[in-house]
């Protein structure tokens, strides 16, 4: 959702910004995490992740809350909106999404360790090589949202009521799946297989 109300509200410039922060910062960060053994430590203190689910939440709120407001302040007299998002800004919310993303890292963390064959090599580098080509994917299935969502944002932007009502329903739709992660309780224990 970040990303394609980046593409639509800001361009595919700022849109695949959006995409390099969550891909190639965060996906970093992610598989860095993976190979160090965080599955391990996770599986150990199931609370860590509790916390890390509440933060995301904490987080879509607040940029769903954000993009509302900013809906009606910037197009109250109907023009486009007043404050562009940064090359940099757009990099650090994209990165900021991902890292608190329960989700991402409970499928990274389950899901890879499951192809790791110990006898095969380093399990150290099974799951650089997975947990690199997860991210990479990414790439292609963000950035075709982040391209796709600039050309829609183009041919919004002869519309801006229309736009703001866009940036309304992105807005409304982060602040509920915000709400639902806080009420979803604790996130799913992670399976033998990746302890």
């Amino acid at each position: 959702m970040l990303i394609i109300a980046r593409g639509v509200g800001q361009g595919r410039k700022v849109a695949v910004l959006t995409v390099v922060g969550n891909i190639f910062v965060a996906g970093t960060i992610q598989v860095a995490l993976l190979v160090l053994g965080l599955a391990s430590l996770l599986a150990a203190y199931p609370a860590a992740l509790q916390i890390l689910q509440w933060a995301g939440a904490i987080y879509l709120l607040y940029l769903g809350v954000r993009m509302i407001r900013g809906s009606f302040k910037n197009h109250a007299t109907g023009a486009p909106e007043a404050r562009p998002v940064s090359g940099w800004k757009a990099v650090r919310e994209g990165a900021i999404n991902s890292l608190t993303n329960p989700k991402s890292l409970l499928f990274m963390f389950t899901f890879l360790p499951l192809f790791v064959d110990p006898e095969a090599g380093p399990v150290w580098l099974q799951l650089l090589v997975l947990g690199s080509i997860q991210k990479l994917i990414g790439v292609f299935s963000l950035g075709g949202v982040a391209l796709a969502s600039g050309s829609v944002g183009k041919f919004l932007n002869r519309w801006p009521k229309l736009l703001a009502w866009q940036e309304r329903f992105t807005g409304i739709v982060m602040v509920g799946l915000g709400i639902r992660l806080l009420l979803s309780g604790s996130p799913s224990p992670m399976p033998s297989a990746a302890r």
